[in-house]
Parts: C-alpha cells; structure tokens; sequence
C-alpha cells in the first residue's frame, strides 16, 4: 500500500539535497512524520492545505519502514500512518507537484 505526504515545495527540496527529511512543523511538534493513505488523501489535502500552492506530493510503500511505521488512531476514529523515524530520500517511490486549480488540488492519474 502506498502511503502519502505532501510537503512544501521548499521542504521537498531540502529532502533532495539532504537525502532525508525530519519532518515538517507540525510533524516536528508531534513527534513523527504524518501519512495519509490514498482513502484518507483528499480529505488531509483539503483539511491542511486548502488553497495553498506550491507542493509536493510524495509517496512510498508502507513496507520500507518496518516497525517505525505506526498505525494510530486519529482523525474520525481511522488509523493513520506515523513515521517515528527520519524519511531518507531512497525510501521515496515517486513525487509530482501538487499544482492549486481555483477550487482544488489537482493529482495526478491513479492518485489518490
């Protein structure tokens, strides 16, 4: 199963240069590194980043993560992916832009 996180353009490319991405502020506040799956994408998209521009959208397989990837309870009762871990940039399957069209953000075919 793939799981998801979008992230500014400015942190997508500091985990390129760097090879491994911390977390964002909110993960950082938290603790670990907030996934979604595809079921839960489009909600986290419109709940976090309504109208904002400049993103990335960027996946891997939950398997690459082991025992640091844990399932949590969250949002509306549905267990949630949480890294509790660094994400290094080998772990990444793909990305794209997540480009803002008036009303919504625009994925790309067969994401979510």
């Amino acid at each position: 199963m793939k799981i998801y996180k979008i992230m500014t353009h400015s942190d997508y490319k500091a985990f390129e240069s760097l090879s491994e991405f911390i977390g964002s502020s909110v993960d950082l506040s938290d603790g670990y590194i907030h996934f979604s799956t595809d079921r839960q994408l489009l909600e986290t998209t419109k709940k976090h980043f309504y109208g904002k521009t400049n993103l990335h959208l960027v996946w891997a397989e939950h398997t690459k993560f082991g025992k640091d990837l844990v399932w949590e309870i969250s949002r509306g009762g549905d267990e949630f992916p949480h890294l509790y871990r660094k994400w290094h940039f080998n772990e990444v399957e793909g990305d794209c832009l997540l480009p803002w069209e008036k009303t919504h953000h625009a994925f790309p075919p067969g994401h979510p």
